[in-house]
């Protein structure tokens, strides 16, 4: 779905488990490059390859992909990434305080090694083989540039990084400036056609959570792309304002 000039939002069905459920990474291009924002679970990568070829922009580099957290439903398709472009290496951008689990140093807080093993059993060897090389065996760090809260990256013509823990502890959304969207990870998502805050079943502090909404406040938010639930429009700065103020 077309967002705005150069501002694409995918809608993927991830499956984890006997669930299932719709994701949105984003992809930002130009006539130069084109910058992805989270990858989805480890089977995910060839669906966004399929996506930029149909969009047209598959024959332009890849120039960064940028991760909002280190949950596997966002860097788990990382790898097939690092294995189709590896003639042509991107930038991989998380927060510090994520980096060591994006790296394969520290474990996923929220999934388990037993749950992992047998998210990875239900997957294709070559997909398994791919995600263990990047981060259970890793060769080399994946995060090659770290954001850090206020960072504008050079990115659709300016995108500033708004450090948002609570979800995790190097969580971020993203402002584009252009288009006056919010792109919101998971500090928000959209149920039956709400804005909510992050959800608290898979957030590790939501007293903080909660907290990180007020960043949110200098932006003048036309727009936010929530992780899970897609794109809003409309009154989005009160919104976010209400969420706060609750109890």
């Amino acid at each position: 779905m077309r967002i705005a000039e150069g501002l694409e939002m995918l809608d993927i069905e991830m499956k984890l488990g006997e669930r299932s459920m719709p994701i949105h990474p984003t992809i930002f291009h130009d006539k130069d490059a084109w910058t992805l924002i989270d990858t989805g679970m480890p089977s995910s990568a060839s669906v966004i390859l399929d996506y930029a070829k149909h969009a047209g922009i598959d024959k332009l580099p890849l120039q960064a992909i940028i991760l909002t957290h280190q949950d596997i439903d966002h860097i788990g398709g990382l790898p097939g990434f690092l294995e189709n472009t590896s003639e042509s290496p991107f930038e991989v951008y998380a927060h510090e305080d994520d980096r060591d689990t994006i790296d394969g140093k520290a474990p996923l807080l929220k999934f388990p090694t037993e749950r992992l093993n047998a998210e990875l059993e239900s997957l294709p060897s070559n997909v398994r083989t791919q995600f263990n090389k990047v981060f259970v065996h890793p060769s080399k760090p994946n995060v090659t540039r770290l954001m850090a809260d206020g960072d504008t990256l050079p990115i659709g013509g300016g995108l500033t990084v708004i450090h948002t823990p609570g979800h995790t502890p190097g969580h971020v959304s993203l402002y584009h400036h252009a288009s006056k969207t919010l792109i919101a990870g998971d500090a928000l998502v959209i149920h039956n056609g709400e804005l909510q805050g992050s959800s608290p079943y898979s957030t590790i502090d939501m007293e903080q959570a909660v907290q990180s909404l007020k960043k949110f406040k200098p932006f003048d938010i036309e727009a936010v792309v929530c992780y899970h639930g897609g794109l809003l429009r409309g009154d989005i700065n009160k919104r976010i304002a209400d969420l706060i103020v609750q109890p």
